[in-house]
């Protein structure tokens, strides 16, 4: 007989799995006073959460690349034309060009080339201990617990072997998480953008940055060509041949070229097309998608915190109900209890 008992209640066990539509709709909403209540908390928090986050301003200009001229681009052509005559003397004078913007683009993201920015220009400060904006004043508003304007020192509480001022390494991680630089493959134009608390601050120090690039390259190709003019100076006065003698010349000439166009162009390597100003409207934060995923991801889980509790509770109530132990105690209770009942019966007839 509990054989046979066990095996009905184990062809039911799948029939219970199965979740009912009607039934998901009954759980979820048995539980509606506890879903508007997390769902309210996490509305109320994104609320908040929102409001307290300083606007943070991007601004942006859009460069092309300048014309190749002089440099390494001429000392390529010349060599590609005068390449074979010059190793008969023994002089190897390079080929293939270089890509400047690129290499530029490299330059201006490394880490060398930010670190001496950030010196240059005293960037330190308004890079590492500002936390929001004073849009009345325009000015920028630091951290206390960081860094005190008053008496110009640091204090943010950190771990050996960090200082409390911040070191170079520090600085060019934060200023590389404000920076950003994408190129366009078809056009090649050039897009550089900085995030900022102040959007005068940002505009200000995009124009730095544009033109110590372009100053930075400058100098580069100013030395390298003067170096080349050297070393081809050397090599003049070494061979005896006309031809090569010819080949030196307008080599030095293309070198000289380089110097003079270096020291007239300000916009060396990055053409500006269209020059950063100060934006009027914010970047971030999205306070309404702040508001909205937060509102979702509350009502989300608080949805599934209901669902959980019903079916733990249905679960344990039919674990307990289909427990064979159980029904085979209840049952010899009411075996002995009806006897009892029985005998009672008759004993009050017979009275």
């Amino acid at each position: 007989m509990n054989s046979k008992k066990i095996y009905q209640q184990q062809q039911q066990l799948p029939e219970d799995d199965e979740i009912d539509l009607a039934e998901l709709w009954h759980a979820i909403w048995s539980g509606k006073i506890l879903i508007i209540a997390i769902s309210a908390f996490f509305a109320i928090s994104s609320i908040l959460y929102a409001i307290n986050q300083p606007n943070i301003y991007k601004a942006t200009t859009l460069l092309s690349p300048a014309s190749e001229q002089g440099g390494a681009s001429g000392l390529a052509k010349m060599a590609g034309q005068f390449g074979g005559l010059a190793s008969l003397a023994g002089i190897n004078l390079g080929g293939g060009g270089t890509d400047k913007t690129g290499l530029a683009l490299e330059v201006l993201k490394s880490r060398f080339f930010i670190e001496n920015f950030i010196n240059k220009h005293q960037l330190l400060v308004p890079l590492m201990a500002t936390n929001n904006w004073d849009i009345n004043n325009n000015t920028l508003v630091f951290d206390d617990e960081i860094y005190n304007p008053k008496t110009k020192t640091w204090l943010r509480e950190v771990k050996a072997p960090k200082q409390p001022k911040p070191s170079l390494w520090e600085a060019y991680v934060a200023f590389k998480e404000i920076l950003s630089v994408t190129t366009d493959k078809e056009s090649g134009m050039v897009t550089l953008a900085i995030e900022h608390y102040s959007p005068e601050v940002a505009t200000q120090w995009l124009k730095w940055l544009v033109n110590d690039i372009n100053e930075t390259m400058r100098e580069q190709d100013k030395i390298e060509a003067q170096d080349s003019i050297d070393y081809l100076t050397g090599k003049l006065q070494e061979t005896q041949l006309a031809d090569m003698q010819t080949v030196f010349y307008q080599l030095i000439e293309q070198q000289t070229k380089t110097i003079m166009l270096a020291e007239v162009s300000k916009e060396y390597v990055l053409k500006t097309i269209d020059p950063a100003n100060a934006p009027e409207e914010k970047a971030k934060p999205k306070r309404a998608l702040i508001v909205v995923l937060g509102t979702m991801l509350g009502g989300i889980l608080s949805v599934l915190i209901v669902l959980i509790r019903y079916f733990s509770k249905k679960a344990t109530t039919t674990n307990l109900s289909n427990d064979p132990l159980i029904t085979d105690k209840s049952e010899r209770v009411s075996t002995q209890q009806e006897p009892s009942t029985n005998s009672n019966q008759t004993l009050g007839k017979q009275e």
